[in-house]
């Protein structure tokens, strides 16, 4: 299969594949104070008949708006905790929907609402991340932050299939 010039710049989360500077592509944001900038997206598809809901999820890294300034392996374990934050949401996302209580008459609407819901809890947490490590800045709350996101990843590990 072909993928379209934007997806071939999309990397699936895998705990198998962490990121490297080599995924960051492109220029730094001149009006940026930041040491690098991680794209990120969770996309739900989604269908139903009389069985019920059926769903695709996907978290992916877009390497065309992704950004290294400072490229060292501290900043990228930060920028690869912003990924893995993705990954959080995207499983419980996929929670939210396989708990979800079929109704044909308000599907759209309902599962509409949980992912609105789960992408303001999801851009809640990147900005907690962000003021709580100080952009990486805190030493300290960094290691905390990498220790929190792994045990959060681990206790979500029975909603990692969802495609």
């Amino acid at each position: 299969m072909l993928l379209s010039t934007t997806q071939a710049n999309l990397i699936e989360w895998s705990a198998d594949r962490k990121l490297t500077w080599k995924d960051f592509k492109a220029s730094p944001d001149k009006n940026s104070t930041n040491a690098a900038l991680t794209s990120s997206s969770i996309n739900i598809e989604f269908g139903f008949s009389n069985s019920g809901l059926k769903h695709n999820i996907k978290c992916r890294f877009d390497q065309n708006l992704s950004w290294g300034r400072i490229k060292n392996d501290y900043i990228l374990a930060h920028e690869q905790g912003h990924f893995d934050i993705a990954e959080i949401h995207a499983r419980k996302l996929h929670k939210a929907l396989k708990t979800y209580k079929f109704n044909s008459r308000t599907v759209s609407k309902d599962v509409n609402g949980i992912y609105v819901g789960i992408m303001k809890e999801h851009h809640s947490y990147q900005s907690l991340y962000d003021a709580e490590t100080d952009f990486s800045r805190n030493p300290e709350k960094q290691n905390y932050w990498h220790d929190k996101i792994g045990q959060t990843l681990d206790s979500l590990q029975n909603f990692a299939n969802y495609q």
